[in-house]
């Protein structure tokens, strides 16, 4: 009785936005890749089924137990042990000049994807651990900065730029809801603005100090983020054939597999990083609105669980989720049209993958759990 009570509390309208988000997928992939390897649809079909059943999986628990003990930190520590198992040569597989993959089972595995629901809960634990909130004290955000830095720096070696910053949106989103003073949240935006300036006037003024903080790789991206014109047919490639696929789908698009520019295969990664352009190209503006509608109802709902949770940790957990999605969605869209530099971050439940496909599952599987347990219908701020 007790677990029908629960299932009637799980948000079956979030769990059809998924389900909405998944055909999106399953089309726009098809429409990348029809004529180069149509495999890619069925394995995606494949990585959602495995999705569901990890998403069921986090359902069978009560959340809460991850706040007792200290089970969250041996996980932590577990997804260190993998991100440092990846930097050993022989053993971390390389892909496009970045380690970051392990092979488990037969499966390819990249850690910093799991790692990132692993420092959701353990932000999360550590929230309703300080003493004091709002946070104040300087040992207990110290605290916080630990935990981040180490897979922070650990992934930003592989080297894995994107996945890093989504590090920071988790970190930024769940700090916020569990309360930080305002002294250190008006700090850390100075920070981050200085941080941001100093290394546009390094790049525009070509400091030999740019190349020692980033890689070439990096700094080209930055260049072409600029100056996207300077080298179409170079490191401007990705960008540009990006954004004439997006704006020729104008109003209605061109027809589903009809896109001129994927199907010319003039569109980078068109089932994985650039999927966004795709799509946009296919179905235009129109097309391009539900999806972006599908997003924004998403993230509504999942804050609404975060809400009226009851349970403070709870709440911390679902604001890392939805830091995490927000994150990827605005840096996967806003590279894809122009508006950031490419970092190489899939968009969440559209790009093919099978280890980002199924943490955002579990993720999506963790908020559905915060929601069917909750006991009230209130800020746990106030």
């Amino acid at each position: 009785m007790r677990l029908v009570k629960k299932l009637r509390q799980l948000d079956y309208l979030l769990l059809f936005l998924i389900l909405v988000l998944a055909t999106i997928s399953i089309i726009a992939i098809s429409g990348a890749t029809h004529t180069t390897d149509p495999t890619f649809v069925e394995k995606q079909i494949y990585w959602y089924i495995l999705g569901i059943l990890c998403l069921l999986a986090t359902l069978l628990f009560d959340f809460r137990i991850l706040d007792q003990g200290r089970f969250v930190y041996l996980l932590y520590g577990f997804g260190i042990f993998l991100l440092l198992l990846v930097m050993i040569p022989g053993v971390g597989i390389e892909k496009k000049g970045a380690q970051q993959w392990l092979y488990i089972g037969g499966l390819q595995f990249q850690p910093s994807e799991l790692m990132k629901l692993i420092l959701i809960v353990t932000l999360a634990k550590v929230s309703q651990e300080v003493r004091s909130l709002p946070i104040q004290k300087g040992k207990d955000l110290f605290r916080f900065l630990g935990l981040f830095f180490l897979p922070f720096l650990l992934i930003i070696q592989q080297p894995d730029l994107g996945t890093a910053l989504v590090l920071i949106g988790i970190m930024s989103s769940i700090l916020l809801v569990a309360g930080l003073d305002w002294r250190i949240l008006l700090a850390g935006v100075i920070a981050v603005v200085v941080l941001v300036g100093g290394m546009m006037i390094l790049f525009f003024t070509d400091h030999p100090l740019l190349h020692v903080i980033l890689e070439d790789h990096q700094v080209q991206r930055i260049e072409t983020f600029v100056h996207p014109a300077s080298d179409p047919g170079g490191a401007g490639y990705q960008l540009t054939q990006s954004m004439i696929a997006v704006g020729s789908g104008q109003l209605n698009g061109k027809g589903f597999q009809n896109g001129t520019q994927t199907q010319g295969k003039w569109v980078p990664e068109p089932h994985n990083d650039f999927i966004f352009a795709v799509f946009a190209e296919e179905f235009g503006f129109i097309g391009v609105s539900i999806l972006l509608c599908s997003f924004i109802f998403l993230v509504y709902r999942m804050v609404q669980v975060g809400v009226h949770s009851g349970d403070a940790f709870g709440s911390c957990i679902v604001a890392g989720v939805v830091g995490m999605l927000v994150f990827q969605v605005f840096q996967n869209i806003g590279m894809t049209v122009g508006m950031l530099p490419i970092t190489g971050l899939p968009l969440p439940f559209i790009s093919y993958g099978g280890s980002s496909l199924i943490t955002q599952m579990m993720a999506v599987g963790l908020v559905l759990n915060v929601g069917m347990h909750k006991e009230k219908d209130f800020l746990f701020m106030d």
